[in-house]
């Protein structure tokens, strides 16, 4: 087979992956789904899945290059040491992030565009294709918008759809409320829809061979719509505008779990599974994205550290692993000490890392889309903000369970090799996590007002998160602003703290200068996204 040259135009406005295959050929291009002119919308589905991979599985760039100097920093996820500079997200891990969206975006439409081009009863029977499509999409959607408010989205992607006219597919920037308030519309429908499907025979083989995410699960999806839904309504709960909705909403699916199901237990978790790491879906890249040495990917913050220790967290020896020659103690870089100090810490292998045997070196980690404990503590703060304070108390307990319990279960994927200086860490136990729940800085009850109870919450949400969730943690810290933590102000720049969004890409603000123009003016570090009011 020969393959011409391909031409990836990486803009939010003008973006399609340029190909030239016959259909018959995708299986030798395939997983490079990016080759293909002319495919199926089987095929196709599946190359918007994959090209969304290396953002979900834990990658080398997507941890190195776009996480480990902004995100991961932001929410003290890990530490590090202080430098000019550290607030300012650096330009290449926001292209990164941005071009890989558009990339599966352009996907997407191209698989819009196979779809449009079938009978009406091809396009029933493919119809599972398309809604499971949009779920995917419309997840990472949302987080993009988290990440910079304002973009490109409903005329983005379209150059193929347009022919190859450059000047009508540059894609206006949608606002971000606006973006929110189709996700949330589309989610409804698709929910709607997927209750009434039946899959045609011949397809239900194809869905679940092409479907790498779910398996070919349609209960599955349906879990994965009304989570992603139940998480949307959660994180506009507090703008004016969404509130009646949010609340109507979110009462809705919790009261309906038949027609709304959402993920529940680990064993619904919505994540890619690495079954074979010898394969394109592995998790080898892990181990660079965080561990470098001198580049502080891994090592431990302060706060996260001291809050484990303080309440015998018993997820800490599953995360984390003291410091080389810290005699068995857990310490974490101080983001408010000197450079001197902090370097000092480090280079004395006193600082804890995050357990290779759980996390970097487990190269069967699974790319997290939606799991249980998420959905149990955005249930707490639903039940916590109507007043129901004994659901609350079942939903924030049951979560920490959940996250104890999740833990546990990427510590048994582990295939890890090479680590010397510790052991593979115990998993936790039934009762160490009852004492946890039950000890003063937890208890739920031990919470007397409904701000201290949001603080329980919204830790939780931190703890769990960590780095392993990191645009979910980032989205609730700025959301809730709990919990506090203190950073060292950067007064040798103009972005003194951490900022509160990403900005555009500088290529597209070159290259869809037009459009831009509606957003240059709340394109900066410190205009907050819409449904951070508090």
């Amino acid at each position: 087979m020969k393959m011409k040259k391909i031409s990836i135009l990486f803009l939010g406005g003008l973006l399609l992956a340029n190909v030239s295959c016959k259909e018959s050929d995708f299986t030798d291009a395939y997983p490079n789904p990016a080759k293909i002119a002319e495919t199926t919308v089987e095929k196709q589905y599946t190359g918007v899945l994959y090209a969304n991979k290396d953002y979900v599985l834990p990658g080398y760039r997507y941890y190195f290059v776009s996480l480990r100097t902004s995100i991961n920093h932001y929410t003290q996820a890990t530490g590090w040491v202080n430098e000019s500079g550290q607030y300012v997200p650096g330009s290449s891990g926001i292209e990164d992030v941005w071009y890989n969206y558009y990339n599966m975006l352009a996907q997407y439409r191209e698989l819009q565009k196979v779809y449009a081009s079938k009978t009406a009863e091809q396009q029933a029977n493919l119809k599972i294709f398309m809604l499971t499509a949009a779920v995917y999409v419309y997840d990472y959607t949302a987080k993009m918008v988290d990440l910079h408010g304002s973009i490109p989205f409903s005329t983005a992607g379209l150059l193929s759809t347009n022919g190859g006219e450059y000047t009508a597919s540059s894609a206006k920037f949608d606002t971000a409320e606006g973006i929110y308030t189709f996700l949330l519309d589309d989610l409804k429908r698709i929910a709607t829809e997927l209750n009434g499907i039946t899959l045609n025979a011949g397809y239900q083989k194809s869905f679940q061979t092409q479907d790498f995410v779910n398996k070919g699960d349609v209960t599955a999806w349906k879990r994965y719509t009304n989570s992603i839904r139940l998480r949307l309504l959660n994180r506009v709960s507090d703008v004016a505008s969404f509130k009646t909705r949010s609340n109507t909403e979110m009462a809705e699916i919790l009261g309906n779990a038949t027609t709304y199901p959402i993920v529940e237990t680990n064993a619904q978790n919505i994540q890619i599974n690495v079954y074979d790491i010898n394969t394109d879906i592995n998790s080898k890249g892990f181990r660079d994205g965080i561990e470098g040495d001198g580049w502080y990917g891994n090592t431990a913050g302060k706060a996260i550290i001291d809050n484990m220790n303080a309440n015998n967290d018993p997820r800490l020896p599953i995360l984390f692993e003291p410091g080389a020659n810290a005699a068995g103690k857990y310490i974490g870089i101080d983001p408010l000490g000197t450079q001197a100090a902090q370097t000092a810490l480090v280079n004395a292998g006193q600082v804890a890392i995050y357990n290779r045997y759980t996390l970097s070196r487990n190269q069967f980690f699974p790319g997290i889309l939606i799991n249980a404990p998420q959905m149990n503590l955005i249930k707490a703060e639903y039940y916590l903000r109507t007043a129901n304070d004994a659901s609350a108390k079942t939903a924030y307990e049951t979560a920490i369970t959940q996250s104890v319990q999740f833990y546990n279960g990427i510590l048994a994927l582990t295939n890890a090799t090479g680590i010397t200086g510790s052991a593979i860490p115990t998993p936790a136990t039934a009762t160490s996590i009852s004492a946890y729940i039950a000890g003063p800085g937890v208890n739920w009850s031990s919470a007397t007002s409904a701000t201290d109870k949001l603080k329980l919450i919204a830790t939780q949400k931190w703890l769990h998160y960590n780095l392993v969730q990191p645009y979910e943690n980032w989205a609730d810290i700025r959301r809730l602003d709990y919990p506090v933590l203190n950073f060292q102000a950067d007064n040798a720049n103009n972005q003194t703290l951490p900022p509160v969004r990403w900005t555009i890409p500088g290529n597209e603000i070159t290259y869809n200068a037009a459009n831009y123009a509606s957003v240059k003016a709340t394109d900066n570090l410190t205009t907050k996204i819409f449904w951070d009011v508090k």
